[in-house]
């Protein structure tokens, strides 16, 4: 007969209890933390990926002739961006046919451009954005002569400055005199000069008409023509029927002598047709220099002048490029907290710092939730597989115990076990599970013991 168990073996067991209890079980901690710090890494690695690098320190722009507004204009922005330590390189072209073609193209090294409306055409624009409207451009179409003129078809069979080869004025002078059927090869001569040489001849009676624009004309050549005795304006009798055929095309009129009321120029008012003036990018423009073109676009072009209201410019208005999203979110909400309080450099630092920490923190936080319940799995993992090999050992006492031998095998098995446990490591935590396992393991050897 087994010899039974008596409480002075708990007390001799109990003296082999080699495990220590810890306070915490760093190990096991560091484990637990692992999936949460792979993820960050993860998302730190998608950040730097997606993040924008910092802002370039230069920006190159095409204008348009030297002199010209457009290239004026780009003089204005080159002193408002040097302020944000951002340096505008200027390249001088024919006018917007030309600007449009540069930045088209990846390796002309073009980052922004001024293109006014209508030019587009079969020009590869995908790669394109527009970060705005900045202006009007009106047709300006001087003319000699003493007779009033106020159509476009009246210029059949005379000699005609359209523009220089690039600009938009060329461009857009064929789109109006096509509809007024009036081409190359027809009556009319058309000339590709622009610019100060066309103003010249019509002055010196070698033209009869000239297309002037802002891409390629420079503001006091045209205020020269509007000064210039038996030179006149055309006063577009048709200006709505041309906004409502041309969807870039917007009809303006200018009062009796808003130029000069002393001398009453102009002497009637004048309706204009005008596209608008857009600042357009590639779409890889970096995000804080889509802000800083935008910022210095209004203050630029939001005052009040003959042609606009104050604040009508800049506008997110879409013609044949769309607008940015940078854009878009800049014309709806400004500039972010951080570049409105802080010098542009660090405001910079700032937002693409946050653009990694963001994600590491919203990771922590519901890791932060899920680290205790890794822990306390994985210690608790380690009780329970004991509670696996007891069933095993205790199946096995019901089955096999039938020699003494057989029940001396399998008491040394549950010494093993035993003696295994107590050399566990276990946080305070989990003190209550651990006896209740040791209790579970006296029980067993009860059973073995008291099995005849």
């Amino acid at each position: 007969m087994a010899t039974p168990f008596h409480p002075s073996d708990l007390k001799k067991s109990a003296k082999n209890i080699t495990m220590r209890f810890v306070s915490i079980s760093w190990r096991d901690l560091a484990i637990s933390f692992g999936p949460i710090v792979l993820l960050a890494i993860v998302a730190i690695w998608l950040a730097i990926w997606f993040i924008h690098p910092a802002p370039p320190k230069t920006i190159t722009m095409a204008t348009g002739p030297e002199q010209s507004n457009f290239w004026n204009t780009a003089e204005k922005y080159k002193k408002i961006l040097a302020r944000n330590g951002i340096k505008l390189n200027i390249v001088t072209s024919e006018g917007s046919l030309d600007n449009l073609k540069k930045i088209s193209d990846p390796k002309s090294g073009i980052d922004v451009a001024f293109v006014q409306g209508g030019v587009a055409g079969d020009l590869p624009i995908d790669q394109l954005v527009s970060l705005g409207s900045v202006s009007y451009v009106p047709v300006s179409v001087f003319y000699r002569g003493k007779e009033k003129m106020d159509r476009l078809s009246e210029l059949s069979g005379k000699k005609v400055a359209i523009g220089a080869p690039g600009s938009g004025s060329r461009v857009l002078a064929l789109s109006l005199l096509k509809a007024n059927g009036i081409e190359a090869g027809g009556k009319a001569e058309l000339l590709d000069i622009g610019g100060d040489e066309a103003a010249k001849a019509l002055t010196d009676g070698k033209i009869d008409a000239a297309f002037l624009m802002g891409d390629s004309a420079s503001p006091p050549t045209m205020g020269k023509l509007l000064r210039t005795p038996g030179i006149r304006l055309l006063d577009f009798a048709q200006a709505s029927a041309y906004a409502r055929r041309f969807s870039y095309l917007t009809e303006l009129k200018i009062p009796k002598g808003v130029f000069d009321l002393g001398k009453n120029i102009p002497s009637r008012d004048i309706r204009l047709i005008a596209p608008t003036a857009e600042l357009i990018a590639r779409d890889d423009l970096h995000p804080a220099l889509s802000d800083l073109l935008i910022e210095a676009a209004k203050e630029v072009h939001s005052g009040a002048n003959v042609l606009q209201r104050a604040d009508e410019f800049p506008a997110p208005l879409a013609h044949e490029f769309h607008i940015s999203d940078d854009a878009a979110r800049y014309y709806k909400s400004g500039k972010s907290f951080f570049y409105r309080t802080l010098p542009f450099w660090l405001a910079s630092l700032v937002d693409r710092t946050l653009v990694v920490l963001l994600p590491i923190i919203l990771l922590l936080i519901p890791g932060f939730k899920l680290v205790p319940l890794l822990y306390g799995w994985r210690i608790k993992s380690r009780i329970y597989r004991w509670y696996g090999i007891l069933i095993a050992l205790e199946r096995a006492a019901v089955t096999d115990t039938d020699t003494p031998e057989q029940q001396a095998e399998l008491l040394k098995r549950l010494d093993s076990i035993e003696e295994a446990v107590n050399r566990m490591k276990m946080p305070l935590a989990f003190a209550d599970q651990f006896y209740v396992l040791r209790e579970h393991i006296g029980f067993v050897r009860m059973r073995l013991l008291n099995r005849s």
